[in-house]
């Protein structure tokens, strides 16, 4: 019987993966010409004719080896992208939410603008307790991501990932609503709507940015 991972190794010879994963690619496409072999040996073929059967299920060993190498190039670079961004920006997202909750049930009581009579106006409601918690939680998001090797660009989304619903809610869904909803645009006020943007976007993007970027810095100066 051929071996069949002296084999593999010599037809992909130089494959730019580490030794680890080119082990698993060889011991993968090993099993799988094995396998195919025995299984014309079942069929009644000769031993000579089973293994020519076998070597014939990659009819071209470099596009093979090109494709591996562009797979695992892409799952390597999928796989950074979760460590340096996704994962750090739903951390500081979940933490940011779960202090906001706690703090909306436990207390304290926000501060609240005032609002004039008879308009329905977006009302600046803002939880100074959750701002304060907002520089460590921007510190662990940017920790996390230069941990992992991000970029400045990566690192800046993590820190500033929990401002993005409110922002998606000025930006987007506020103007859908005033473009299907004539009342909407009647009553509110634009001055409203710019302080509702700096409670809830423009002031826990600074709380958030107070903490990542000087943690940001001294990783970088610790690695550096």
């Amino acid at each position: 019987m051929p071996d069949w991972r002296d084999l593999v190794k010599e037809r992909l010879k130089g494959i730019r993966l580490t030794e680890q994963e080119a082990a698993e690619v060889v011991e993968e496409l090993a099993d799988h010409l094995e396998e195919a072999y025995r299984s014309s040996l079942g069929r009644g073929l000769t031993d000579h004719a089973a293994a020519q059967m076998a070597s014939q299920e990659v009819s071209n060993w470099r596009e093979l080896q090109r494709k591996i190498e562009s797979s695992r190039t892409k799952e390597l670079h999928m796989n950074q992208r979760v460590s340096q961004f996704w994962l750090p920006s739903f951390l500081t997202i979940l933490l940011a939410m779960v202090f906001l909750m706690a703090i909306e049930t436990l207390g304290p009581k926000p501060w609240i603008s005032s609002a004039q009579p008879l308009r329905m106006t977006p009302v600046a409601v803002v939880y100074f307790a959750w701002i304060i918690t907002l520089p460590f939680i921007g510190a662990l998001g940017a920790w996390l991501s230069a941990r992992a090797g991000a970029s400045r660009r990566l690192v800046f989304g993590s820190i500033v990932f929990p401002v993005l619903p409110y922002l998606g809610f000025f930006v987007i869904g506020l103007p859908i609503a005033i473009i299907l909803d004539d009342k909407v645009t009647h009553n509110i006020m634009l001055p409203a709507f710019f302080v509702g943007f700096g409670a809830w976007v423009m002031l826990p993007a600074i709380a958030l940015l107070a903490g990542g970027l000087p943690a940001h810095f001294l990783f970088s100066r610790t690695r550096g």
